[in-house]
């Protein structure tokens, strides 16, 4: 199945050169383009795509508020918001995750890399970049979704869903987790499932921060990217 893909993105050489990579993926297709958030919310509306690429700082309406409208319209229920951004900073991280985008990852990202984050997202799964995850991890843990999971429960969890939380945990996405692990990214999608499960979490950035308020992982203070505001 083609994934349909929608970029709003105010930068038109940008999206000019994103619209070339997906067009030249054998699975994927540009169906839309938008230079702002209003925008985005009407051709969403208009095209119904798989995933939308959104910018955040944008004319008008910004990106999270487009996402949220579009993530809170239940004729959109198929359609995942995945944030690219050059800010990746805590408060939009946050901000982010309450609009309920499935995605978070900075401009700075390889090809491959951006191309794997549209699959996953439409496959129903979550990437968050390193930056991302450790927002969660000082952040999101402070509000009323922390995690809810306690030491002993986790160890419900067998060898290998441990080594696959420890690797979500670092903002690993499926396909990295499965290539470190070999196995395929089918069956790391599926530890990440049972292992939600088996830990109450309701979707991956809470599973992330279950990890560390657990105290399973540790906190490292990730280096800051060149032209990353923080």
């Amino acid at each position: 199945m083609t994934i349909r893909v929608l970029l709003a993105d105010d930068q038109a050489l940008l999206v000019g050169t994103f619209q070339i990579l997906i067009d030249a993926s054998d699975d994927m297709d540009v169906i839309g383009v938008a230079g702002d958030g209003a925008q985005a919310v009407e051709v969403t509306r208009a095209t119904t795509p798989d995933v939308v690429v959104m910018d955040i700082r944008m004319p008008g309406q910004d990106g999270l508020a487009a996402a949220e409208e579009i993530t809170g319209d239940p004729a959109l229920d198929d359609t995942r918001v995945l944030v690219l951004t050059t800010f990746e900073t805590d408060e939009y991280v946050t901000r982010a995750l309450r609009a309920g985008v499935s995605g978070f990852l900075g401009k700075g990202v390889g090809p491959a890399e951006l191309l794997s984050a549209i699959r996953t997202v439409a496959a129903g799964d979550m990437v968050l970049s390193s930056l991302a995850t450790h927002a969660v991890v000082t952040r999101y843990l402070a509000g009323p979704d922390a995690a809810v999971a306690t030491p002993n429960e986790l160890q419900s969890l067998t060898p290998r869903e441990r080594e696959v939380l420890a690797q979500a945990a670092k903002g690993l996405t499926n396909d990295e987790i499965a290539e470190s692990l070999y196995v395929s990214p089918l069956t790391v999608r599926t530890f990440i499932q049972r292992i939600m499960t088996k830990l109450g979490a309701r979707h991956r950035a809470q599973l992330v921060a279950i990890a560390y308020q657990t105290g399973f992982v540790r906190v490292h203070q990730p280096h800051t990217q060149p032209g990353t505001s923080t």
